[in-house]
């Protein structure tokens, strides 16, 4: 069974100053461990990221948009208790139809990652850091790395 949980949602952008400060402006904190080029704000059930367009889309074989006219640059991401959960979501979501873009592997920055598209091509990620804390409900509380 795939955990039914969304844990972080993130948005690409074509201008990251511009879209952190809309946010800004919607009274939402950002968080201690966004950069120059990545920002994070923390919400009631998850977390919303926002990381540059060209970035995001490195590695996804599909059309990528021109600009921002267009309804595009959403990764959703599903954010596992083990690292072998990565795996078991990949092959339940392959078994229901998802394209798969990425297989389970080790990622630069400790965790586990893979990544699958929906029958409408939206992105999701699958993904274990083992510095993120969830709380009871599983939704995530802390992402430090």
């Amino acid at each position: 069974m795939t955990l039914q949980r969304i844990s972080l949602v993130t948005i690409g952008t074509w201008n990251l100053p511009l879209l952190r400060s809309f946010y800004k402006r919607l009274g939402w904190t950002e968080t201690e461990w966004s950069t120059d080029s990545y920002c994070v704000f923390k919400t009631a059930g998850g977390m919303l990221s926002i990381w540059p367009m060209e970035e995001m889309t490195q590695g996804i074989d599909l059309p990528k948009p021109e600009g921002p006219n267009y309804f595009r640059g959403v990764t959703l991401s599903l954010n596992t208790d083990v690292p072998e959960q990565v795996d078991e979501i990949i092959e339940h979501a392959r078994d229901a139809g998802a394209r798969i873009i990425h297989e389970p592997n080790e990622a630069f920055w400790g965790g586990r990652t893979g990544g699958f598209l929906d029958p409408e091509n939206n992105y999701w990620e699958v993904a274990f850091n083992p510095k993120s804390v969830f709380d009871e409900r599983g939704a995530m509380i802390e992402m430090n790395g």
